[in-house]
């Protein structure tokens, strides 16, 4: 088989390959063995007719089709690898016509990956993103865990107040009709939460356990129901028990309760060191975006419109997936979420140029600094994730060995790109 490169035009690359008749006839053969039971011949049991007498009555070129499919199955992927081709869709091919007793020329249109022509992406000057952590975050973050810590007491002996836990019933009315939807008994409500319609919660302030209160709203006009959206209406309400949430003080013996350490400056000492930590990741996150995002727009691409239409397919499955998690279901349901995936995919066309743009890029950066992910790396990356998963030590061997199978090319490929964000940074002059 002989293969070469007619023409290539931006990203599409004409080919043109040769097939032994020999190899043609092979396939002619696994034709027959293939369809032969398909094919009726009146005086043979279907399957039997020999392969001349098939060809004797419906023409020598019965089993062509499918020979010809045959031989692309096997040759094409050849071809490409002789050629150092990289196809993002399937060709469109063509073949002279043939000619029994001589070789089978083929002609083929092939998209492939484009060419990148990087601009700038070492030495660049770029403004450095900066997150510092100050005593108030310190603060906030041992405050939230004083909230985790906390427990709820009944209040007896005073009214409502903004941050309690009510335990009501209430009825909606609009005008003097009780509407449908708006009735409930021993509802859960935290005042200040604003879980409600705006303002029902602001007017249960000051009451009374055991007191019946009407609440008076509006209903907001982006309302999900068609009849109250606009509407005022009428709540009556009854407080049927109030709790408040009691803090644990913040001293040594509450750092010995939620921690290793014996005093609260030591876990204090050390939630500054853990924030740090994230900033300084987010940091490298936010610059590496920054400086990405520079290189990618002074980087010349053609992107391809399938690898658009991938992009866009692959986003919208898992946005309606989010919908199937939920547990979604029904015909209304069905509808709704085809109607949001398609506005989503218009709404996203922008952004899967730009991330295929991205990933493009990203690739011609790998390949220029001849950059891999070792057998170390991908050992380090998979004992992450079967941290993630709560993988078994014992089991550890045989997860690493079904997601190597399954999916060593993009556990690769994320390893690469973290090692070009890595490169790219280390390189940049932050000012």
């Amino acid at each position: 088989m002989s293969a070469s490169i007619i023409k290539k035009e931006k990203n599409i690359v004409s080919i043109e390959f040769t097939v032994p008749n020999e190899t043609f006839e092979k396939a002619v053969n696994k034709a027959y063995l293939k369809i032969r039971n398909s094919i009726a011949v009146q005086g043979f049991r279907k399957g039997k007719a020999p392969k001349h007498i098939i060809e004797k009555k419906y023409g020598k070129n019965v089993f062509y089709d499918e020979a010809i499919d045959i031989v692309l199955s096997d040759t094409y992927p050849e071809v490409v690898k002789e050629l150092k081709l990289d196809p993002i869709n399937r060709p469109q091919v063509d073949f002279k016509e043939i000619e029994e007793g001589k070789d089978l020329t083929f002609t083929a249109d092939i998209e492939v990956m484009p060419e990148v022509e990087l601009g700038q992406y070492k030495g660049i000057e770029i403004e450095k993103i900066v997150h510092n952590v100050t005593d108030e975050d310190v603060d906030n973050e041992i405050k939230k865990i004083q909230d985790k810590n906390s427990r709820m007491i009944e209040v007896t002996d005073r009214p409502v107040k903004d941050g309690d836990t009510l335990t009501i019933d209430y009825a909606g009315f609009t005008g003097d009709v009780q509407f449908e939807g708006g009735t409930a008994q021993n509802q859960t409500l935290v005042i200040g939460s604003k879980t409600f319609i705006p303002g029902f919660e602001e007017q249960l302030i000051g009451k009374n356990i055991g007191e019946e209160a009407e609440v008076n709203v509006t209903f907001p006009e982006e309302y999900h129901s068609e009849d109250l959206k606009g509407k005022d209406a009428i709540f009556k309400v009854t407080v049927h028990e109030i709790k408040e949430k009691e803090l644990p003080a913040l001293d040594d013996e509450f750092a010995k309760d939620v921690s290793e350490f014996d005093t609260l400056d030591e876990l204090k000492a050390d939630t500054r060191k853990k924030l740090e930590a994230d900033a300084k990741e987010k940091e490298r996150m936010e610059n590496g975006n920054k400086v990405i995002e520079k290189i990618v727009n002074d980087s010349n691409v053609e992107v391809p419109e399938v690898l658009v239409e991938r992009e866009i397919d692959y986003q919208a499955r898992n946005y309606e997936q989010q919908f199937r998690m939920q547990g979604f279901a029904g015909k209304e349901v069905e509808d709704l979420i085809n109607n949001l995936v398609n506005q989503y995919k218009e709404n996203y066309k922008e952004q899967a140029v730009l991330n295929v743009k991205t990933d493009l890029v990203m690739s011609a950066i790998i390949e220029k600094e001849n950059i891999a992910a070792t057998e170390e790396e991908l050992t380090e990356e998979l004992k992450k994730l079967a941290e993630a998963y709560n993988v078994e030590e014992d089991k550890f061997e045989n997860f690493k060995e079904s997601m190597l199978s399954s999916s060593r090319q993009y556990i690769e490929e994320s390893i690469q790109k973290r090692k070009v964000v890595d490169l790219i940074i280390e390189e940049t002059k932050f000012i």
